[in-house]
């Protein structure tokens, strides 16, 4: 892609993204997340009515007599971005590739971030951290974070998103709203029957507000009748032929797709993770004003 291509990719994408965050995401994305952070302020002393659960036991001790924190409104939110870019995005038999939709979507949630006067910033990974730009305000900032979408070509084909929630919280120590973009393929790897993702979520999500979204492809679900097929794994390399004209082959796919599915979503339901599922085929904006609403 020539300079020229790529800066005219990024100009349509702005244009419709940021129209979008600006008319529709803006107000729910404000009141969604505004003001959830709480930030240390000061200590005090106690007093009638107090709840104790905020008595600060180590002053308290110092100076025999009982003080509590006092928190207060965080007025700036950080928003992290924490974007799968494995080989499996490359796929798409609908209207457009996986990781056409994750950059409309991810440029949509910064524009939204930067409407409110926030900051934005993204984590890139596939089965290592690829690249992570820090959060900062501005719209030249959001425009990076989209031309790295377009153009940015990862050193691995892999996902492990278990690495990637542990290095966000490593990396990210004051609370901040997270959206964990992924189609989950490649990343289901379990251990005595729990996926190795729930330990990581769970972490996260009770540090974070971690939103999590998957794209996937039709085909990802279900296999056309379409005879004989040769495929390969976007992640591993690996190519196999299938006959598609058998129902029990297109019936064992889609069956092990529904099982991934119940998985994640059993997971998503224990870790308490708010999450939408969009198909590569299907209006986005729908889905994400849907998980705005929760």
């Amino acid at each position: 892609m020539t300079s020229e291509e790529l800066l005219q990719k990024v100009r349509r994408i702005e244009i419709k993204t940021h129209g979008l965050s600006k008319q529709i995401f803006a107000g729910e994305y404000h009141s969604q997340f505004k003001g959830k952070g709480m930030a240390f302020s000061e200590v005090r002393e106690y007093q009638p009515g107090d709840d104790v659960r905020s008595i600060d036991w180590n002053v308290t001790a110092r100076l025999n007599k009982p003080y509590i924190k006092v928190f207060e409104e965080e007025r700036e939110l950080t928003v992290m971005l924490l974007i799968d870019v494995s080989g499996s995005r490359n796929f798409g038999t609908q209207t457009q590739m996986k990781r056409d939709m994750i950059t409309e979507i991810a440029a949509t949630l910064a524009f939204s971030t930067i409407e409110n006067n926030d900051k934005v910033g993204v984590i890139f990974f596939t089965d290592k951290i690829e690249k992570y730009i820090p959060a900062k305000k501005g719209k030249q900032h959001v425009l990076r974070i989209i031309r790295e979408l377009i153009e940015f070509e990862p050193q691995s084909q892999g996902t492990d998103i278990a690495q990637a929630l542990q290095y966000f919280t490593n990396a990210q120590k004051r609370r901040s709203t997270a959206f964990l973009i992924s189609d989950f393929v490649g990343s289901n790897a379990s251990a005595k029957g729990k996926l190795l993702i729930e330990q990581p979520l769970l972490i996260a999500q009770n540090k974070h507000d971690l939103q999590v979204i998957q794209v996937y492809d039709r085909r990802d679900a279900e296999l056309p009748d379409v005879g004989l097929l040769k495929l390969k794994d976007a992640e591993t390399g690996i190519r196999s032929w299938i006959d598609t004209s058998v129902p029990a082959i297109r019936q064992a796919y889609n069956d092990n797709w529904k099982a991934q599915q119940t998985a994640l979503d059993n997971v998503f339901t224990r870790t308490g993770t708010h999450n939408v599922s969009i198909r590569t085929d299907q209006d986005y904006v729908k889905a994400l004003m849907r998980l705005f609403k929760v």
